[in-house]
């Protein structure tokens, strides 16, 4: 049962309150938000994101996740499944963003009516209720200019925006009578690379995580059938509730009678060998003495299938002693930041059979803790994009359309990048 929620700004203030069972005291989330302060300021290297998605209070157990700035806070008190509670906060967050586009605090707040009918849909007596984009759409229009302007001005509207779905079909997820002139069905299969690569370039750990990202706009009721060319690769799987499960576990293969729009149709694990060959290599040399320290890191490109790397950027946090940097890149530009004491060099696009992006330079310590900061150890954080390209080696095969008699147009891209990817300096 999920009693209450909370959606807290970036500073921790309250934007949405909710309570579906009982009344639970604000002083809750003051405790919360001193937990997230002492989690971050144990450890340098601790961000809002690093904070437990559970944290415990004498009466409540904090079930939190944070995405694009803004906490959504559940406080539970009775025996629960927190992976219930995990999966509604998501939707939640997923269903905002489907009817809002980008989600902030300035566009909740300019949203608060539409929200709180959402929240009240969504929920029934702490159970989740109503879940799914078009079901939702059917009860709780999405906002327009004139709804906007009665939510500034503080007034109520006379008119009732409520109405009761009309053309839901027997399936939840899809409505009845969907048409279009041209159907057509889009997938990105996107995979974040988590990887620990110690300074020789070999992983000492790699996964990869997927996701399988649907855009539908086919007329009817179709029937599909998803088939992958090495579908064994995947592991820990999760699929849209629309996926035929015994399916997928007897032939692997996706069946399914897909949404109308954008969903997610499922996600994936793949553990990656450690001698998995990464898309980049980083190596690092940085040399450290009583007084600073001098650095030489080169970037270069290996299992790409002659494809670019985009938007690369490199990051080296610094002891909190350091004072002073010079560098110099031939490629890219850096910058220093002198209060969180983090190099950052933006690349940006590395193409095969280039010149190697180098940087190279020197930074001093404060001679307070120069002992400190000469034991120190160093991690640089890589960021990156390919597209066209999935590391794991999983591709679409064929795609099927029963039910109807139309040939929809189909298309797959590919992408991988960065997710937690360190190379160990």
């Amino acid at each position: 049962m999920i009693e209450s929620l909370f959606v807290l700004s970036p500073t921790g203030k309250v934007i949405i309150e909710k309570h579906w069972h009982e009344l639970i005291p604000r002083r809750i989330v003051d405790f919360f938000n001193e937990q997230v302060s002492k989690a971050m300021a144990a450890s340098e290297d601790v961000t809002r994101e690093d904070v437990l998605p559970i944290i415990s209070s004498p009466k409540y157990q904090l079930i939190n996740i944070y995405r694009d700035g803004l906490t959504y806070l559940s406080p539970v008190t009775k025996e629960v499944d927190p992976m219930m509670v995990f999966e509604f906060l998501h939707r939640i967050a997923d269903i905002m963003q489907e009817y809002f586009g980008q989600v902030s605090e300035t566009v909740i707040k300019e949203n608060f009516v539409t929200v709180y009918q959402l929240l009240e849909e969504m929920m029934d007596d702490g159970f989740p209720l109503t879940t799914e984009p078009n079901a939702l759409k059917e009860i709780v229009p999405a906002p327009n200019i004139i709804d906007k302007v009665i939510t500034t001005i503080g007034a109520t509207s006379s008119v009732s925006t409520r109405k009761m779905p009309h053309g839901m079909s027997n399936l939840p997820w899809r409505k009845a009578g969907v048409k279009y002139t041209s159907n057509e069905i889009f997938f990105d299969i996107v995979e974040e690379i988590d990887a620990i690569v110690d300074s020789t370039g070999k992983a000492v750990s790699c996964e990869a995580h997927g996701t399988i990202q649907a855009n539908s706009r086919l007329s009817g009721m179709p029937d599909l059938t998803l088939s992958f060319v090495n579908p064994r690769l995947v592991d820990d799987c999760s699929f849209h509730q629309s996926v035929r499960f015994n399916k997928w576990e007897s032939d692997k293969v996706l069946s399914f009678v897909p949404p109308d729009g954008h969903f997610r149709l499922m996600s994936y694990r793949v553990n990656l060998p450690s001698q998995q060959n990464l898309p980049v290599q980083v190596k690092p040399s940085i040399n450290i003495g009583a007084n600073g320290g001098k650095f030489d890191i080169s970037v270069s490109l290996r299992n790409t299938e002659g494809k670019p790397l985009e938007n690369v950027v490199l990051t080296l946090p610094l002891h909190k002693s350091a004072t002073t940097l010079s560098a110099h890149c031939n490629v890219g530009q850096y910058m220093f930041d002198p209060v969180g004491k983090v190099l950052r060099w933006d690349i940006g696009k590395i193409v095969p059979r280039e010149r190697a992006p180098v940087i190279s330079g020197s930074f001093g310590f404060g001679t307070a803790s120069s002992e400190a900061a000469a034991n120190a150890g160093y991690n640089i954080g890589v960021e990156f994009l390919i597209n066209s390209h999935s590391l794991s080696g999983l591709k679409v095969d064929v795609l099927k359309l029963f039910n109807e008699s139309y040939k929809p147009y189909k298309g797959v891209k590919t992408m991988t990048k960065a997710g937690r990817y360190q190379v160990r300096a």
